[in-house]
């Protein structure tokens, strides 16, 4: 994920023959990345648990079988984490974007987005794995359910990797664009955690 993620940076940097990027571009083409390396966690998640009988142990053990989304979702979310330890310092070598809106702002919109990623990504890829073609249905189950996590993220982000210099009025002005972004964003995860919530139980079953 993490390699991935580098390379497509070292494109980026040399086919928009640009120094640095800012704005919607920025913040189009960290999130784009970083949705499609997410993409190659999801599909390996549930894996070892369909080739090794870790289904079945699982169904035959005495415990809530939601623990299992728990665990992947928390597994995914720390993978991604670790994607955005080395994607984003990455990002900001190779594209140098201006990071006018601060870091715990971009730090608040990279751990919603995690949460979506990681509650959506564990709900398809349990769906996707007994699957003969799970490598192709996994991203594309995934991805029309991620775009407005995608989208949130990227219109959230945008006004903090916009160049700064804007002034005062300006920066607070965009405040409450990202703001509003950011609380869909948290509304998001918190429905598709309860449909995942509701729906893992039986989806484990099936």
């Amino acid at each position: 994920m993490s390699l991935f993620a580098v390379s497509t940076f070292v494109v980026f940097h040399f086919a928009l023959n640009r120094t640095t990027v800012s704005g919607d571009l920025a913040a189009g083409v960290l999130w784009v990345t970083l949705l499609f390396a997410a993409m190659l966690g999801v599909n390996r998640l549930f894996v070892a648990d369909a080739e090794q009988g870790g289904f079945d142990g699982l169904l035959l053990a005495p415990v809530d079988r939601t623990a299992l989304l728990i665990a992947k979702a928390l597994t995914l979310g720390a993978c991604l984490i670790v994607l955005e330890f080395v994607a984003v310092p990455a990002f900001a070598l190779l594209l140098s974007p201006p990071l006018g809106g601060g870091v715990a702002g971009l730090v608040a919109v990279l751990a919603l987005a995690d949460i979506g990623l990681a509650v959506i990504g564990t709900l398809i890829a349990a769906l996707a794995v007994h699957t003969r073609a799970r490598d192709l249905l996994g991203p594309l189950l995934a991805l029309p359910l991620l775009v407005p996590v995608v989208i949130g993220a990227a219109r959230a982000s945008s006004p903090l990797l916009a160049a700064a210099g804007a002034g005062a009025g300006a920066s607070a002005h965009a405040a409450w664009p990202a703001a509003r972004w950011l609380l869909l964003l948290g509304l998001y995860d918190l429905v598709f955690g309860l449909i995942a919530y509701a729906v893992f139980d039986f989806l484990l079953e099936d």
